[in-house]
């Protein structure tokens, strides 16, 4: 069940935004949309019979440009139904910030299952040369470096539109985004789908019959996620999760497949709203 409590991409910025990487990046990609997307979450299957039914939302704000950066706001609940008069309730709730340039990050998360009190992890990240300086205030205040080859969810998806318009297939990369205590690093492995045309929709939804999407190109992508610290041991690695949807070229993403290996929840787009974003002078 704690997986529900995992950000990288994840969820959170893979479900619905893309950011920028610095003027450069941003000219070949295009500007990236502000909006609201909310998804419905519901159980695919279950591999281990461990969930029997399972339902919840995803609420996804964006909104920025490339000389202000990029917040996003994230929340996710969800009720996992195990049998025997067993419900689990989870509200994940997660606030950031990115500049556009991937040099500083700040994040906000609170999770909370059922009755007990809520878990908060709150800091910062800033690259300095060839490494990353963390600072966090919450769980516990602490401080250390990353690995600058690692990048913020916000670069993720920015590199794999990239990719994506470069006409690569596979993309790996280490992401830190502050889940879990906040020092938790993945290892990701994207792959990326030949392109879909902006007329074959084989099941439509808000995105889809909005007037800003209905020409663009989108792409089938998958990432799946898997824990740093485990990469040392010997055999071939099962991802702690995986997602797949289809990402369109401004950041939006639709049809939304979350794999925790023990059950498969989709998140089907059920409002879709364009908000006013302020140029760039």
């Amino acid at each position: 069940m704690v997986h529900l409590f995992r950000t990288s991409l994840g969820v959170m910025a893979l479900a619905a935004a893309g950011f920028g990487l610095g003027e450069s990046a941003n000219a070949a990609n295009g500007p990236f949309l502000s909006h609201q997307a909310l998804y419905d979450l519901s159980l695919v299957k279950s591999r281990s019979n461990s969930v029997n039914n399972a339902r919840g939302r995803i609420l996804y704000n964006f909104a920025g440009s490339s000389c202000e950066g990029y917040t996003s706001e994230f929340r996710q609940v969800s009720e996992l139904d195990s049998g025997e008069g067993k419900v689990t309730l989870s509200d994940l709730r997660s606030n950031s910030w990115e500049d556009a340039a991937g040099k500083s990050y700040r994040f906000k998360i609170e999770t909370r299952m059922n009755e007990a009190d809520a878990g908060r992890v709150d800091g910062t990240a800033e690259r300095d040369g060839d490494h990353i300086n963390v600072k966090l205030k919450l769980p516990s205040p602490k401080s250390f470096t990353l690995d600058g080859k690692i990048v913020f969810p916000t670069e993720q998806i920015q590199r794999i539109i990239a990719a994506a318009k470069d006409g690569k297939s596979l993309l790996e990369l280490s992401v830190y985004d502050g889940s879990d205590d906040g020092q938790k690093v993945y290892n990701t492995l994207t792959v990326i789908g030949q392109p879909i045309s902006a007329e074959r929709t084989a099941a439509p939804d808000a995105s889809t019959s909005d007037e800003h999407m209905k020409s663009l190109k989108r792409w089938p992508v998958t990432v799946s996620y898997f824990d740093r610290d485990a990469q040392q041991k010997e055999g071939e690695q099962t991802p702690v999760y995986a997602m797949a949807f289809e990402l369109y070229e401004n950041g939006v993403s639709r049809q939304l497949v979350l794999d925790y290996n023990d059950f498969v929840i989709s998140g089907a787009m059920g409002k879709f709203d364009v908000k006013d974003s302020k140029p760039c002078n």
